[in-house]
Formats: structure tokens, sequence, C-alpha cells
């Protein structure tokens, strides 16, 4: 998630959003589409029937959010799911008004950082990566040009934290030919453009939002593995979840854009949110290790604004009747939203098409804040 979009994160949860009036008593539950999902209606997890009825009444009102799905998972159960018409982008690429449903993919954008992180943590389980904190450099020999002593300093790890040190600039919009995201898509050598860049700050003493960092843990991953992200992504990680329908917007040399490429459709983006939840594991398998996961939404590094950050995953808390509820989250450009909320076994999986737009934030804050964890009944 870019720093400029971060900005408006905090100021999104004071937007005076549409009120929405009384809703249905109850919900039916999600159909059940054999796709590994049990469903339930929202008062069998726990949940206040017309609290997240009103989840769709909401942006059906409120046009300008441009919400395109909606999905609420508690308890390991598929609670709620509302799907909406709107305008949306294959990764800047306009696709017109699409009406969606269950089987339609949507951008991930940035969250896509955060699968990445995943399949990193699945490289080092299986021993492919041997420690993340080895210097980033010993995996690109063939840059050796560009070596310094300063970044022999940086690890996998600082790669993780968004700490490598790097001057970059992802704080100006992507329609800005200067963002240093944009200008990585369009090198001819990816790797070459991050790794040149010099040095700002100390490896692992300053937080930068970097999709370049990710691009490197990328491309570790296919030297250690051998495969490309997106081939040991569907082998250890997606066919295990049961999902099937997967696409990767790629670099101009072919490799799966890790930072924002990825496309799933929002019941699977769902899974990666309640392999999470399960501490790496789903239907009894375990596909990344309890460690990594615990790792992973750990906070690390001081991120923008009142937000931490974990490796490629955010970390922030809600407050609900004085109580502080902790929460992870994958977050995209254009309202992309995965909240994980451990202690309450729930994940809220949100998009939108607000690409660029200002208040991004302001409809998953919505769904989170003033629907779905006012919506928990306590014992």
């Amino acid at each position: 998630m870019p720093s400029m979009q971060t900005k408006a994160i905090a100021a999104a949860f004071f937007i005076c959003l549409p009120a929405i009036g009384a809703a249905q008593a109850n919900c039916s539950p999600p159909a059940d589409l054999k796709d590994g999902w049990r469903v339930a209606a929202p008062a069998e997890a726990g949940l206040d029937p017309a609290l997240i009825c009103a989840i769709g009444p909401r942006f059906e009102a409120w046009k300008e959010a441009n919400v395109h799905a909606v999905l609420v998972v508690r308890k390991g159960a598929l609670v709620y799911e509302r799907y909406f018409t709107g305008e949306d982008e294959r990764l800047g690429r306009p696709l017109g008004a699409i009406r969606f449903d269950a089987t339609i993919k949507h951008d991930l954008r940035s969250i896509s950082k955060s699968v990445t992180a995943l399949v990193v943590g699945i490289a080092l389980d299986r021993g492919w990566i041997k420690d993340i904190d080895a210097p980033v450099l010993s995996y690109f020999p063939e840059y050796a040009d560009l070596s310094t002593p300063e970044k022999q300093n940086i690890t996998v790890r600082h790669l993780l934290t968004m700490s490598a040190g790097f001057a970059w600039n992802e704080q100006i919009p992507y329609s800005n030919p200067a963002n240093s995201e944009r200008q990585m898509w369009v090198a001819g050598d990816a790797l070459r453009y991050v790794l040149e860049r010099p040095l700002e700050a100390a490896p692992g003493k300053l937080y930068n939002y970097n999709g370049g960092a990710t691009t490197l843990l990328a491309a570790i991953v296919r030297k250690t593995a051998g495969k490309p992200l997106d081939v040991v992504a569907k082998e250890a990680l997606f066919d295990p979840l049961g999902i099937s329908d997967v696409e990767w917007v790629r670099h101009a040399n072919g490799d799966p854009a890790a930072s924002a490429g990825l496309r799933l459709r929002p019941r699977d983006l769902a899974k990666i949110g309640q392999l999470v939840l399960a501490k790496g594991a789903w239907q009894g398998e375990q596909i990344v290790s309890p460690a990594w996961i615990a790792q992973s939404i750990a906070p690390h590094m001081n991120g923008d604004g009142i937000y931490f950050y974990g490796y490629q995953w955010w970390l922030g808390r809600s407050l609900v009747e004085r109580r502080a509820v902790e929460w992870a989250a994958g977050v995209g450009w254009g309202g992309q939203r995965l909240y994980i909320l451990p202690s309450e076994e729930t994940l809220i999986v949100v998009h939108a098409g607000l690409y660029g737009q200002p208040f991004q934030s302001a409809p998953g804050g919505a769904v989170l804040n003033r629907h779905v964890l006012p919506a928990i009944v306590k014992p």
C-alpha cells in the first residue's frame, strides 16, 4: 500500500458515511458452491444479523464507494457474501462496468505482496531459503557490479519489512512518471533497477514502502526453488487451498508482478485469510508453518501513519465498545482489503474500484468498524 494511500487511511474513518436504516433481521447463508467453504447464517456464527445484513443496503445507497464485493467469514464459515456492479480495472486497464459475482476475479493490487510473503514462508519452511537474515546480494551474483559495503547489509528480512533503505518514492501518484514502481515496471531489467538504487537509510532503520522489495523477494523464490513465483504459489499454496482460477499480470520479462499483479476470486482471497487465521492450516493440512504466520503478522516496523508493518502485512487496531481489537490486513490500491481479526476468529474481504480516489479506505473501514465488529455477540 503506497504512502500516499496510507495518508488517507486515518482520515477515512472520520468521513461522514451514508446512514442506513433498519435492515432485514436475518440473512440467508451464502450459497454452498462446493468450493471448500462451510456456509452459515450470521447468527449461527455469533453475529448480529441486522448489522451484517445492513452492509448491502449501505453500499447500494453509497454509489460513490464503487464497492464490488464484501465477504465475511467467522469461525471458519462463510457467513456473508454480497456482490455489486461497478466500474473496474485490470492493473490500470479499464474494464468498464462489471456485474460482479462469485466467479469473477478481481485485482488484489498490493495484497499480492502479502500472498508473496506467504510463499516466501513456504520456501523457508522447505529449506529452499535457508536464512532470512542472509544478504540479499548473495542471491544475485550477476549484479556484483552494484555491490557496496552498505548494500551488503541488506537482508531478506529487510525486504519483508520494507526497510532495505533504498531511495524509493511511491508517495506520488502512479500516473506520475517519477513514481519508482512505475519506473521499475518499464525498466528493461526490473531487478537491476531496484538494486542500483542508492541507499538513503541504513538497512533495517527506516520503513519506506517499496514494491521493488517484493519484486526481489519473488526473484529469490525463483532462484532458490528453481521455479518462478507463480508456479511455486500454485503448487505449494493455491492447489492445497483448492484455488484454481488464478491470474498474474506480468512484467515485460514474463515474471509475475509480485507487488501488485495477482487476481483472484473473492472467495479464494478469503481462503488466504482463513489460512492466516488458522495459523497456516486449511482443513487440517498445514500449508505454512505457524511460526511464519506468527512472525508475519507481528509488528516489525512503524509503518505509515498509525499502523505497524509485519512481513508484507499491515497491523492495526479498532475500538469497539471501549475494547481494542487488533487486526492484520492485506491492503491494495483502489480499496482492496483483507482484514484478519485473530481474537474474533473473523476475516473480511472488500473489493472496490476506487483507484486513485482519496477515500478508498473508507468502504473497508465502514465494513470493519460499523458492521462486523459491532455485530460480534459476546457471551
